[in-house]
């Protein structure tokens, strides 16, 4: 699946808060016998009340659960890592927030060792060793943010200038960590894909 098709393919609308939906639905081809499912996510930003309502309903659809761990500060992350191993997930979704960037490598570190997998909104996960990522082209979101740029600077003013949703998404997933964690990637998964790293 290239990434100019994904949301075609995703049979989703466009907009960064629709893509919550997908996290789920391509972490449960990942294990298709889990019920149980952990979402990590700071509750105070804008768009997460979007991310939860889509997850959970997505989760309605697929007839699985989805527990809300929130975080609102940096130190919240590993008690609620913590309470994900008690509550016995079978995966798990970090969301687009900014907040569980600030303890990455600490939530790859916790997915490997406990193996537990992932959704990631982010390539930058993927790319320190997490499993898989489904979120907006950030090369596309740049290249639209340098044509805005250029137009403000042409003396176009900003408020002129239509508000525009993503509309390339990438899928990428990591299979030496897939293998790490004895995990079986599907073919069709695979296919899906916009990058693996191997």
């Amino acid at each position: 699946m290239r990434a100019r098709r994904s949301l075609k393919l995703a049979g989703i609308q466009a907009g960064h808060g629709d893509i919550s939906e997908k996290w789920l639905e391509l972490l449960r081809e990942v294990v298709p016998h889990a019920s149980r499912f952990a979402h990590l996510g700071d509750p105070n930003t804008p768009m997460s009340p979007i991310f939860v309502r889509r997850i959970l309903g997505a989760a309605r659809t697929l007839g699985v659960s989805v527990e809300f761990f929130p975080i609102t500060k940096p130190d919240d992350v590993e008690p609620q890592l913590a309470a994900m191993t008690r509550a016995r997930v079978k995966g798990i979704i970090v969301d687009a927030t900014p907040m569980p960037r600030t303890r990455q490598k600490e939530i790859v570190a916790f997915a490997a060792a406990n193996r537990v997998p992932v959704m990631y909104a982010g390539r930058d996960y993927v790319d320190v060793g997490g499993l898989m990522s489904y979120d907006a082209s950030r090369p596309d979101m740049g290249r639209r943010g340098a044509y805005y740029i250029d137009r403000i600077l042409k003396g176009m003013e900003p408020a002129d200038l239509p508000v525009e949703e993503p509309t390339k998404f990438e899928f990428i997933i990591n299979l030496k960590t897939a293998s790490a964690l004895g995990l079986s990637i599907p073919s069709p998964l695979l296919q899906r894909a916009d990058h693996v790293i191997h």
